[in-house]
């Protein structure tokens, strides 16, 4: 576990703390280079079914450290951000952003590379490179691209403003606003919906989805998780469960080949 960064596992919910509260949860390069060891150990634990990304104090996470920004900005296949961000996206397993506060920069870089976004209604969002005369990493505009659009997407980083969660929800980088207070039993309740479907449905459907964003080989992947089902009994305790008038118990956690 990496300073500044905490996670824990609990009823098949892996969550990771951004925890940095007097610098807003700023992204510091040591932390940065810590989330993507945080998400293998997540990924690999049969115990987690949903990921959660969050931050502590109120915020969830200001950007990267200005003040070691050299360090964190490399070359774009390097970069640290960019890194740890596809790191995020290519979590196996769903994830979700909870947001209070500031979510700024980096910050919306990694809620961009989760599959869902929840924010508190008091929560401001904000992409800066132009207040710094940087570019955003290639990675980070292609997704806010396929996230937003691209005059949205334009907006954003033209103007580096603070936006509302209002205006977030509305363009797409938002996929639900709760009232400020509310957020944490959201995404508990959430969260445990999510846990107790089926793994193999929402991993195939996430290899999928990206497949198809990324324009690649869909029908090949089709054809790989089709033949997991077959081997999983997922559909068979999916139908007996439904004619028994009972929850699943959905036992499938990793891919057999």
């Amino acid at each position: 576990m990496g300073d500044g960064l905490r996670f824990s596992v609990a009823d098949g919910v892996g969550t990771v703390v951004i925890d940095r509260p007097a610098k807003r949860n700023a992204m510091s390069a040591d932390m940065w280079r810590a989330l993507p060891g945080i998400l293998d150990e997540l990924a690999e634990d049969p115990a987690v079914r949903v990921a959660v990304l969050t931050g502590a104090g109120g915020n969830f996470c200001a950007g990267a450290d200005i003040s070691e920004l050299a360090d964190i900005h490399r070359d774009d296949d390097s970069h640290l951000s960019t890194v740890a961000e596809r790191a995020l996206a290519a979590f196996p397993k769903p994830s979700l952003a909870a947001i209070e506060g500031y979510c700024v920069g980096g910050g919306c870089q990694l809620a961009a590379a989760c599959d869902l976004r929840f924010a508190a209604d008091g929560a401001r969002f904000g992409i800066t490179p132009a207040k710094l005369g940087i570019v955003y990493p290639a990675a980070a505009t292609a997704r806010l691209v396929h996230l937003v659009g691209p005059a949205a997407a334009k907006y954003l980083l033209y103007s580096a403003d603070l936006v509302d969660a209002a205006h977030a929800l509305r363009v797409g980088l938002l996929d639900e606003v709760v009232p400020s207070g509310g957020l944490r039993d959201r995404v508990a309740a959430f969260t445990e919906t999510l846990a107790s479907r089926s793994l193999l449905t929402q991993r195939a459907t996430k290899d999928i989805v990206d497949a198809i964003v990324a324009a690649g080989p869909v029908e090949e992947r089709v054809g790989r998780w089709l033949a997991e089902v077959a081997a999983s009994g997922e559909v068979e305790e999916g139908i007996a469960a439904f004619l028994e008038r009972r929850a699943p118990a959905f036992s499938w956690t990793s891919p057999t080949r």
